[in-house]
């Protein structure tokens, strides 16, 4: 029996035009090949979607099907052929725009100018009076260095498949800012790289990314994962993001965040999180003298039991062991000022202070009151 368009979107005959579209952008989610999904079928989706528009009942033959999807590979080659030049054409305009900064910096003058070009994206720079670097559009491609405190006024993304372009912007002095990235929704993603050597990093959200891609040995019918790990870096300052998600890295002095999603490692002395949300594939490592906070206190349930907690001297806890520890069971040498604590409240949540020394020496048992007054008489009755 041939599958008709509405059958393949799965609404009834005669569907509307918005339950057509709803189907077909609940399905074009799953099926993409941008989130791993299948090409073949996401075409007989979306040719069932633009037939409906026309209205036309019955899909294509599977071999007009086929036709198609070569169609889509030979454009997404195409497609990654173009972005190729375009990122070696921006890492190129980059690499002129550094040059005129340092030259002006050496200087100890101001300037503004553009860069790029309407086919790559026009990028305003304006070296500031205080030295201070404020990049106005969307950064694209290529390495940037500034001995200066850094503001963008958008978006920085990276290449996917030129890895020598990627973004990498490194601040030698000073912080490294993205303007209101919370109200303007200016994100960092991609794979991008930034790295403040002695300053802070102040963005909104941040995405790394996966790419399910095929087998480089040419072999049917297998894919790998090409990662796209978005790095924020200040080893000597703080590095404060919203919500880091899919394939990040941040590492710094101190770490604030509101939730971690998706494969998000975070190495900090001291770490602090005020969200509601951390997934099972979340590494936290603390450093050395360090600290983790965790501000939530009305439900820790969505801070996965999984994730795991690693100190700088290799031992591990899942974070579970962590949530099931009362604070009144923890020896008093290990904590101050029990007293503000309920007597049910766990080391996660209510931003207790679970210290480097704490977990270092974790399973040190507290010690009971009647074993306190055994040794007491002990020693009474030898004297």
């Amino acid at each position: 029996m041939v599958e008709n368009n509405y059958e393949i979107l799965g609404v009834r005959e005669g569907a509307s035009k918005k339950e057509i579209q709803e189907a077909f952008r609940k399905l074009a989610l799953q099926y993409h090949s941008d989130r791993g999904g299948d090409v073949i079928k996401f075409m007989k989706i979306k040719q069932a979607y633009d037939d409906l528009k026309l209205g036309k009942k019955y899909a294509d033959s599977p071999e007009e099907l086929l036709r198609k999807s070569r169609v889509i590979f030979e454009d997404t080659d195409e497609e990654i052929r173009r972005n190729k030049i375009l990122a070696a054409e921006l890492a190129k305009e980059m690499r002129v725009a550094e040059d005129w900064i340092a030259a002006l910096s050496r200087a100890g003058t101001t300037g503004t100018r553009l860069y790029g070009s309407k086919t790559l994206g026009e990028i305003e720079f304006e070296r500031k009076a205080n030295g201070t670097l404020s990049i106005k559009g969307n950064y694209k491609a290529g390495k940037l260095t500034h001995n200066g405190p850094i503001v963008v006024h958008g978006n920085i993304t990276s290449p996917s498949w030129t890895p020598e372009y990627r973004s990498h912007i490194h601040v030698t002095k000073g912080d490294f800012k993205l303007v209101k990235p919370i109200e303007n929704k200016f994100r960092i993603e991609n794979g991008a790289r930034i790295v403040a050597d002695n300053g802070n990093i102040v963005v909104g959200n941040v995405f790394g990314k996966k790419d399910k891609v095929q087998d480089p040995e040419g072999r049917v019918g297998l894919y790998v994962i090409k990662e796209h790990r978005t790095e924020l870096i200040a080893p000597k300052g703080m590095v404060i993001v919203e919500n880091a998600i899919n394939t990040v890295y941040l590492e710094g002095d101190g770490i604030i965040a509101l939730n971690l999603e998706d494969d998000v490692k975070v190495k900090g002395r001291e770490i602090l999180i005020y969200g509601h949300k951390i997934t099972y594939d979340v590494n936290l490592e603390l450093m050395k003298g360090g600290f983790i906070k965790f501000f939530e206190n009305f439900s820790i349930q969505g801070l996965s039991d999984d994730a795991n907690v690693k100190l700088e001297n290799g031992k591990e806890f899942r974070l579970h062991e962590l949530k099931t520890k009362k604070i009144k069971d923890l020896p008093e040498e290990l904590v101050k000022n029990k007293s503000k604590f309920g007597k049910n409240d766990t080391v996660v949540g209510n931003g207790f202070s679970i210290t480097y020394d704490l977990l270092d020496n974790f399973d040190k048992k507290t010690k009971s009151k009647s074993s306190m007054q055994g040794l007491k008489f002990s020693k009474s009755k030898k004297i």
